[in-house]
């Protein structure tokens, strides 16, 4: 079978690709991980709303600076789905390009490739601005405004993923031209 980091199973091992199937598997297992934790913050998230606007019908009382608490918790769950909406192809970069190249294979792994060498760029960019930023957010003591949560808490997530997901453009990369070579 046909995972989403893999190749085709080829008898030399390499998956089709050139960083192997064994780091395309270990990826993978990472870009779920960070997906699974981003459905869990959404989640989370959505329990937060719900609790806060019947607290606030029912009860007159809702939860205390809930927008400050779905603001850090959407923006890491969306960054935390993108390693792997990337590993499967599902970005709509790729989908309108291919859908351009028509049926030649080649043009369309050619395509993927510049996608993700571009995307890898600008993934590597964002985690460092991320980090870089958390890290003086964090000198500043800077926090929200009603809870006095501090806001470099959810730079860490979000570094976290850009680094992953630019590990994985590279990764995907590299499966790109190993189909553009076939």
């Amino acid at each position: 079978m046909r995972g989403v980091a893999g190749g085709d199973d080829r008898a030399d091992g390499s998956g089709g690709h050139a960083a192997g199937p064994r780091f395309g598997r270990a990826l993978e297992r990472v870009a779920k991980g960070f997906a699974l934790a981003g459905g869990v913050m959404l989640l989370a998230v959505t329990a937060l709303t719900v609790t806060s606007v019947v607290g606030r019908s029912v009860f007159n009382r809702p939860v205390l600076g809930d927008f400050e608490l779905v603001e850090i918790g959407v923006a890491v769950a969306v960054f935390a789905f993108l390693p792997y909406c990337q590993l499967c192809r599902g970005n709509v970069v790729v989908d309108f390009f291919a859908q351009r190249a028509g049926a030649r294979a080649r043009a369309r792994a050619w395509a993927d490739a510049a996608h993700s060498l571009i995307y890898a760029l600008i993934a590597a960019l964002f985690a460092w601005r991320l980090a870089l930023g958390g890290v003086e957010l964090r000198a500043w003591g800077e926090t929200s405004m009603i809870l006095g949560v501090p806001i470099w808490w959810g730079f860490v997530p979000m570094a976290a993923s850009m680094a992953v997901l630019a590990v994985v453009c590279l990764y995907t990369l590299l499966r790109s031209l190993g189909e553009a070579r076939r």
